[in-house]
């Protein structure tokens, strides 16, 4: 027996020695912001409670199963209830779950306290990647950009040697100010989807239809990564999400720039590209948002993904094409594009696809067709 106890003991020392090694590992981070610390040291301090509560349970429970064993002659005492005890384990445990309760609501109250905002930026889910508006009007000029997985396919292919950000890398990422309160309006277009950052301790379920809020303050400049973390389809890995903190004047700055960025794209919608130039913006277009479903080659998988090469609608009237890239397809895999796309990238990815893979429809697509077929938005 009391070998058996002392195997019981090594090896309950021997995984709590492991979880003491590996704590950074498998516990919560710290992160970065007020916000992330507070629950983390909820976290810590709950934790600590439950730990105590366990080693006095079941230390009851171990002393009371060695000391009154059969084997020392001890017998079954024979009671049905102990009002005293029964009253005591209903008071008691009360009395922790409301101590428990009192810091859990004032972190729960500071998270959802979205006043007082210096900026606003509505996120939106979208099936595989991430849309990112500023909506301040105190900037010169609203904008909104795409955020997708910058990862190699040739990565997750297997056919190169993974990054330490693989499957965490976006081609743009989100930028807002350090010291600044951000708030956040967390929707989505097509299914549920999460948007999580964990070092800023913030996650909020991107629901079609509802806008969610949440807030935070980053006050240090750097690079935060996560992920979504709903299962929203068949690639919902690679949907990263990356913030990068700015200082404030350096964000002030890329704010100003990025206003005056979008003016002249507005106006480029009007410009009338040769062949080569929309076959290389094409090319760069069906790379990020066609090739995961129709493969770099065109070949798709069908039934479910149809190959763009030889097929009927690539080589089909002009117009037809881009409907079906702007509007997408009910009821299929096939996304609408049109809010996805500037007039400039939908008429060079639907080029590109008329003239690659074997195609070669003959023909060319301008911004300003896109602009006639979406009704002149």
């Amino acid at each position: 027996m009391k070998k058996t106890i002392l195997q019981f003991a090594s090896g309950i020392a021997l995984i709590g020695w492991a979880l003491i090694v590996q704590a950074d590992e498998l516990n919560l981070r710290p992160g970065v912001t007020d916000i992330s610390r507070e629950v983390y040291d909820l976290h810590m301090l709950i934790l600590g409670i439950c730990v105590a509560i366990g080693v006095v349970v079941f230390g009851v429970l171990f002393w009371s199963v060695y000391a009154h064993r059969k084997s020392r002659g001890q017998e079954a005492a024979q009671f049905h209830h102990n009002t005293y005890l029964e009253i005591l384990w209903t008071i008691v445990p009360t009395i922790i779950l409301v101590l428990m309760a009192i810091p859990s609501t004032q972190v729960l109250i500071a998270m959802y306290d979205t006043g007082g905002e210096d900026m606003t930026v509505e996120v939106r889910g979208y099936q595989w990647k991430w849309q990112y508006k500023y909506l301040d009007e105190d900037y010169n000029r609203t904008f909104s950009f795409f955020s997708n997985l910058a990862t190699p396919r040739s990565q997750i292919n297997n056919r190169q040697v993974k990054t330490d950000t693989y499957l965490l890398e976006v081609d743009r990422p989100l930028k807002i100010p350090a010291n600044r309160k951000v708030r956040f309006l967390i929707t989505a277009e097509d299914v549920i989807h999460a948007w999580w950052v964990p070092d800023f301790g913030i996650k909020r379920d991107a629901v079609p239809g509802v806008v969610n809020d949440l807030w935070t303050i980053v006050p240090e400049p750097g690079v935060y990564r996560g992920q979504c973390t709903e299962l929203c389809g068949k690639d919902h890995g690679f949907m990263p999400i990356v913030v990068e903190v700015l200082p404030e004047a350096e964000f002030d700055a890329w704010y100003a720039s990025q206003a005056s960025t979008e003016v002249v794209k507005a106006e480029s919608f009007g410009e009338t590209f040769t062949h080569e130039q929309l076959m290389a913006k094409g090319e760069e277009i069906y790379g990020t948002y066609c090739a995961a479903c129709h493969l770099a080659d065109g070949q798709g998988i069908p039934p479910a993904f149809p190959a763009i090469a030889g097929s009927a609608v690539a080589m089909g009237p002009r117009d037809d094409h881009l409907r079906l890239v702007i509007d997408g397809v009910a009821g299929s895999a096939m996304q609408a594009f049109g809010k996805q796309l500037d007039p400039v990238e939908l008429a060079s990815v639907v080029h590109f696809q008329r003239h690659s893979f074997g195609n070669d429809a003959g023909d060319i697509s301008q911004p300003a067709d896109v602009v006639n077929l979406s009704g002149g938005q």
